[in-house]
């Protein structure tokens, strides 16, 4: 047997339905809130928006949702995603644990990330939009939703976090080969933009103050809609095609997790690798661990606090129910730039307290320690955020070993690190360093939170 067995399942096992985790949940999502009202919202708040169909994406509880013809056309470029045995990882660490890991790598762009963005375009273009507006912290983002602007003839413009922007010039460059023009953020072609500028004119950028800028233009302009590509539930919905291929391509290796790791920023790709399982076991399936690993960085299922708050800097987003460090909350320039979002998607924010999952927080130089170990034993770079989760399969694989015990380990391999080299240059270099966050920036922030009622 080779040392790395890979398993591929035909493109007739793409996924023809998004799996919708809402279906099973044992309590249901706290609602989304008008910041003016405080009231829940309704579908004709978020029109501005987005499309009527994500909207309607967005509060199902439906637990199937079918993806469009079209869509999955697109999918078949790069689905079915080949999940890996890691046997020479498992060699060098000397485990009894049994490691697979699903790789989103082989997208066009080089993540998970085009599961949503083609979706995105799809039926933004199904209902006449010309442009979309949206913010990328890493550029993985920003690069999926230009090629699938691509694809369906929309005009992508992207407000990429200025640090990222200019940490990440290859990922900026590929977004413009596919034809998205992108801005560094903050900007002063946004009123929100200038007044972060007027405060401070060298900001680093935030995914928050990305986010206001994004949504300030596209809900200023007719023809164009905003796309986000994390923490909404239709987001988180679109990813589930991993999660969905996964318990197939697991049964091809006659096996089942016991432990699924992932890396969380806003969300999705923890939840396209875990919602498909955790469902399953809601319905009386195996069960397992679920351990979603950020950075300590900007750490909000660890050490922010569950509450209602905005998803933007400038308030100009609904408030919703999640694990926050506060809106105006900025981390530190680390180099995972898809992981530096205040806030944590609703629905994992969810699952967080009700105990179903749980949560790690990780610094990078240990982050990288673990990638590179992973690419000299399986020959795979990941992406900076990708490491993570990475790290958080080692140490499983690790425990494994100290406890004497085999469990089968998984987890999403969501990303290549090809466009992030200056931060393995860096790593090389020994120019990283584990940056901690403000305490005071912390805790002016989390004071800052909206003073919310939930409805009863």
């Amino acid at each position: 047997m080779n040392d790395t067995v890979k398993y591929v399942l035909d493109e007739t096992r793409i996924p023809k339905f998004w799996y919708n985790l809402q279906a099973d949940l044992p309590k249901p999502l706290p609602p989304v809130l008008h910041p003016g009202t405080g009231k829940p919202i309704g579908p004709d708040d978020l029109a501005p928006l987005f499309p009527m169909a994500l909207i309607m994406q967005e509060v199902t509880t439906e637990r199937e949702v079918e993806i469009p013809g079209p869509v999955r056309d697109v999918y078949r470029q790069w689905r079915p995603t080949p999940l890996y045995r890691a046997r020479r990882l498992e060699k060098a660490l000397q485990t009894p644990a049994r490691i697979y890991y699903k790789y989103e790598g082989v997208s066009p762009a080089g993540s998970h990330k085009p599961n949503t963005a083609v979706a995105q375009a799809f039926y933004n273009k199904e209902a006449g939009v010309k442009r979309l507006i949206t913010e990328t912290g890493a550029g993985q983002w920003g690069s999926s939703l230009a090629f699938a602007g691509a694809l369906f003839g929309l005009d992508v413009q992207v407000y990429m976090v200025r640090v990222s922007y200019d940490q990440k010039p290859y990922r900026r460059a590929l977004m413009e080969t596919y034809g998205a023009r992108c801005i560094a953020s903050p900007s002063n072609e946004t009123q929100s933009g200038r007044a972060i500028l007027a405060q401070r004119a060298d900001h680093p950028g935030s995914l928050g103050i990305a986010i206001s800028e994004a949504v300030e233009v596209a809900a200023q302009n007719d023809d164009a809609k905003y796309a986000l590509g994390s923490v909404l539930n239709h987001v988180l919905l679109h990813q589930t095609v991993i999660g969905q291929e996964s318990i197939a391509q697991m049964e091809m290796a006659d096996d089942y997790p016991d432990v699924i790791v992932g890396c969380t920023g806003g969300g999705s790709n923890f939840a396209g690798i875990a919602f498909p399982f955790l469902g399953a076991a809601l319905r009386g399936g195996q069960k397992i661990r679920i351990v979603a690993v950020e950075p300590a960085a900007c750490p909000s299922l660890t050490r922010g606090t569950y509450a209602y708050d905005f998803g933007d800097t400038a308030h100009l987003t609904p408030l919703t129910k999640m694990h926050t460090l506060g809106s105006t909350f900025t981390p530190p320039g680390f180099h995972a730039g898809g992981l530096r979002y205040h806030g944590m998607a609703p629905l994992v924010s969810h699952l967080k307290e009700l105990g179903l999952i749980e949560a790690i927080a990780y610094h990078q130089i240990g982050v990288f320690d673990a990638g590179v170990q992973f690419a000299r034993a399986e020959g795979i770079l990941p992406a900076p955020e990708a490491n993570h989760a990475v790290k958080g399969a080692i140490d499983q694989a690790l425990l494994c070993r100290e406890e004497g015990v085999s469990r089968a380990i998984l987890f999403n391999l969501c990303g290549h690190g090809h466009f992030d080299m200056q931060a393995y240059i860096d790593y090389f270099g020994g120019k990283l360093s584990d940056r901690g966050y403000d305490e005071k920036e912390l805790a002016m922030a989390l004071a800052g939170l909206p003073s919310v009622t939930e409805p009863a």
